[in-house]
């Protein structure tokens, strides 16, 4: 607004000759004091502007259908990534054969390793297939099978680290070459054991499944191949990978491999994502670009998976690290509710889902094994790259230097815009920028006390026992969060316009809040950039697009009377960073609200999807601000959210909202472990001092057993399970290094248990070495599965085993883990430790403990943990196994 609209206006009355003064009441600031011009603003002596000041009754419901229809397309793109290919050829890939395949294979049973469903039925079925596709290939193909048992071990930081050694696990490899062989090799990996106790189809019968189509599909092909193409039937991936360790350290055919695909599961069918690539190696990617029909990636989840955030590892890691090999990992991520349940059956990934995975697979595959990249692929191993899919439709992908400079260049012109308008007029500067940090300010406040706000409801909800109301409901946690997180957004903004720009015009603060939206969105398009993350493309997005709309409609912005023109122009212009997040939301959420579920008893759920929707709902509203600022009044928009608000909370209080659902269509259940554990503890002379035995229950997710008591009442807080404090890992036998994440569980007192097979733990020999260590030597026979748990005694250092690389690998909290597990006929373990001590140790210098987990056969369940298991509701995954603990002291 110009000052020279505030001096007085003099008219001269022709009747009387003399002037008549009139005064016009003086006009609202618009911030900018002696400014002769503002962002779109009039020149001296220009005619004055009318304020923007648009209805709320227009621009709320406004702004939330554009919101609805930007999720309608979400769903519809979602959707439309598990179309059928539709045209006059048929596809090369047959999905009911692949669908056959994963019914037979899903039909043997759960597949442990060691188990003859594992070893021996699974196998077979695979040879018999394999034998098949070999007999009807075509003669410009040679095939060649090779059963492979591997023993080996290594270790790994996943899970807080710990070591793992195997011995007689099974790998199925079949290699397709042409007939006069190939010096190179392109390897595509899944594996068909299974966790125990369920069927496995999505991890990952299913990828089986499809790649035995694929072998089928290419060995009858007319055109030869290039390069051979391996495919690795894996037989022990769940065992935390180990299977893939054997076939890429041991396996004669490893060293030809220039790449490879790992197929898995995150989730039960719809679409498989690709969220690893590389390491560097960008013409992977663009080889997935050109080759896949139907394209679904992201560097996003790249990032976030490689974070660690996720409690997930794959085979990708092994062929990377130990086998220095660039690969595409790729996962299916729909309906993770069942992932690793007994309803991860066949019937439940459509045969939609398994043609698409086919098509995109088998068209990679022969993508790389006809490309000259392949046999030269160290030689383009140069950077990462920036990966995302439009919807679908199409991925686009370009070197991470590139997207660096893209990324610069649009801050630095970002910065440039906003320099442009604090330095005019100069005399100006102070004002200008106190103006824009003042409004920064109020955003951060807006941010801080929304956070804290939402935190406080999810903190409440989980003290209340009400965690998890949205398991099954997840609009639920919109209405209870998100309507939280938007109020007060609203809320912190009305009141600053009420106290801080109550003079001024509406136009000034509204054009501010944008600028500082904008300059946030530069700053942190630049600190991710320099922290060399891919996923700064999502903000280039935010800063390019909207920084375009605003220099469109600048005219808009300020022309009279033009209000709702502006705001469906502005809508128009923040459509593709809008409809991007909403999209890549979507994915995220579909990913992490299953995770929930298994996340352990001690990270609030609540708090953590609070948290989600709290960070979405900042940043879909970023541009959004400023309409606080143009609108009359909030009030109407404050009043539904506080309604909406308040019924939800009083519904998830009153526990309408049931977490866990038994619906056989769409089942979501609680998971639960127990197992049935007899316990001995020894002293230095070997004696029994402690012994116990019961059944050892742990609950997946936060609310613990707080829903199981009204159904079986013995299973409640009464029975916590006390930690054995001299004991590694508190005197429990995990299978698993995951105590950090289950710090409550319960012992139910249960008759000791005598397997038919019980453990047979041997100290063969302790010698004094030349370097002053003590050296222990260790046999041991038993089940399939054991676990190691070593703690020095104070004063002692494990120096040396003979596992992994020679060294040891602490996990979370001191003590060292080992997991041991064997196919058939594995021959007794033998290991040995190495331990530096004082000269004085009365106590011993280690505890060593071991536990034998009964995961199949005659000794799987006892007859008290049938009867409880009986007992538990329909909505309760349980996992049910036997097992023995021996704590020995030397």
């Amino acid at each position: 607004m110009e000052r020279s609209a505030a001096l007085p206006v003099r008219r001269v009355r022709a009747a009387g000759g003399h002037r008549e003064q009139e005064r016009r009441p003086p006009p609202r600031e618009d911030g900018d004091g002696d400014r002769d011009r503002h962002a779109g603003g009039q020149k001296r002596g220009g005619p004055r502007r009318r304020p923007l000041a648009l209805p709320e009754a227009r621009v709320a419901p406004l702004v939330l259908l554009y919101l609805l229809a930007l999720r309608a397309l979400v769903q519809v793109a979602h959707r439309q990534l598990l179309n059928s290919p539709s045209g006059a050829e048929p596809p090369d890939f047959s999905a009911p054969r692949a669908r056959e395949y994963l019914d037979n294979l899903t039909a043997i049973g759960p597949r442990t390793v060691g188990s003859p469903e594992n070893e021996v039925f699974a196998v077979n079925y695979l040879l018999e297939q394999i034998r098949a596709i070999e007999r009807e290939s075509t003669d410009v193909h040679k095939v060649s099978v090779d059963i492979q048992r591997p023993t080996g071990s290594f270790s790994i930081d996943f899970l807080g680290g710990f070591t793992s050694y195997y011995a007689n696990v099974t790998n199925v490899v079949v290699k397709l070459e042409p007939q006069n062989g190939a010096e190179h090799a392109v390897l595509s990996n899944c594996h068909f054991d299974s966790v125990p106790n369920t069927p496995g189809a999505s991890d990952d019968a299913v990828s089986c499944a499809v790649m035995l189509e694929i072998l089928n599909t290419l060995s009858k092909s007319s055109e030869p191949l290039q390069h051979a193409v391996i495919f690795l039937f894996n037989g022990a991936e769940e065992n935390i990978l180990q299977a893939s360790h054997g076939f890429i350290t041991q396996h004669k055919w490893a060293k030809s491999i220039r790449a490879f695909i790992n197929l898995e599961a995150a989730g039960v069918g719809g679409k498989e994502l690709v969220f690893q690539t590389g390491p560097e190696n960008p013409w992977l990617v663009q080889a997935y670009i050109l080759a896949a029909k139907h394209p679904f990636a992201s560097v996003v989840a790249q990032e976030i998976f490689q974070s660690g955030i996720i409690p997930a590892d794959t085979d990708f890691r092994i062929y990377r690290d130990f086998g220095n090999i660039p690969g595409i990992d790729l996962a299916f991520i729909e309906n993770g509710y069942i992932y690793h349940t007994e309803y991860d059956t066949s019937d439940r990934i459509s045969t939609d889902s398994i043609q698409r995975a086919g098509d995109n697979i088998l068209a990679v595959l022969k993508y790389l094994a006809t490309s000259d990249k392949l046999a030269k692929s160290f030689e383009y191993r140069h950077g990462n790259v920036v990966f995302f899919d439009v919807f679908g439709l199409f991925v686009l992908a370009y070197p991470a230097r590139v997207g660096i400079i893209m990324n610069y260049i649009t801050a630095a012109i970002a910065f440039f815009y906003l320099s442009k308008k604090i330095l005019q007029p100069k005399t100006r500067v102070v004002h200008n920028l106190k103006k824009l940090f003042t409004a920064f300010g109020l955003a951060l406040i807006s941010w801080v006390s929304t956070l804290a706000t939402v935190l406080i409801v999810a903190a409440f909800v989980s003290v209340i026992g009400r965690s998890l109301s949205w398991y099954t409901h997840f609009y639920v946690s919109v209405f209870l969060y998100g309507t939280v997180a938007a109020a007060k957004l609203i809320l912190v903004h009305t009141l600053a316009k009420k106290l801080l720009y109550k003079n001024m015009n509406e136009q000034y603060p509204g054009d501010i809040f944008f600028d500082t939206s904008l300059m946030i969105w530069t700053v942190a398009l630049a600190v991710i950039t320099h922290l060399g993350l891919c996923s700064a493309f999502i903000c280039t997005f935010w800063v390019a697009f909207p920084l375009l709309t605003k220099l469109m409609i600048h005219k808009e912005f300020s022309q009279k009377g033009a209000t709702m023109k502006f705001v469906m122009m502005y809508m128009l212009g923040m459509f593709v960073p809008y409809l991007y997040t909403m999209y890549l939301s979507w994915t995220v959420f579909e990913m992490f609200t299953p995770i929930m579920g298994r996340s352990g008893s001690e990270i609030p759920p609540d708090a953590v999807l609070a948290g989600l929707i709290v960070v979405t709902t900042i940043i879909l509203s970023s541009y959004f601000i400023n309409f606080i600022y143009l609108v009359k009044s909030t009030k109407t928009t404050l009043i539904t959210l506080a309604a909406l608000f308040v019924v939800t909370l009083i519904l998830v209080c009153s526990g309408i909202f049931f977490p866990y659902s038994s619906d056989e269509a769409n089942p979501k259940p609680k998971r639960v472990f127990l197992q049935h554990v007899s316990r001995r503890f020894h002293d230095l002379d070997g004696n029994v001092v402690k012994s116990d035995s019961g059944i050892w229950i742990n609950g997946f997710d936060y609310n613990g057993i707080s829903h199981i008591t009204p159904h079986v009442p013995e299973i409640n807080d009464t029975i916590r399970t006390p930690c054995e404090e001299q004991a590694p890992f508190c005197g429990l036998p995990w299978i698993l290094p995951v105590h950090f994440m289950f710090r409550k569980n319960w012992y139910l007192p249960a008759p000791e248990i005598f397997p038919r097979s019980p453990i047979h733990f041997n100290l063969l020999s302790k010698e004094l070495t030349p370097w002053n260590s003590l050296r222990l030597s260790f046999e041991v026979s038993g089940p399939s599965h054991m676990s190691l748990y070593v703690r020095p005694h104070e004063g002692a250092a494990l120096s040396t085993w003979s596992l992994g690389d020679g060294t040891p690998v602490a996990s979370v909290g001191g003590d060292y883990f080992v997991f041991y597990s064997h196919g058939l006929q594995a021959s007794p373990w033998h290991f040995w430790v190495e331990l530096t001590a004082p000269e004085k140790h009365s106590h011993g210098i280690v505890s060593l403990a071991i536990a034998a987990h009964y995961f199949f056969g005659e000794d799987q369940k006892s007859p008290q943990l049938y009867a409880l298991l009986e007992r538990l509701p329909n909505w309760i995954f349980s996992s049910g196994w036997s097992c023995t603990y021996d704590l020995f002291v030397f």
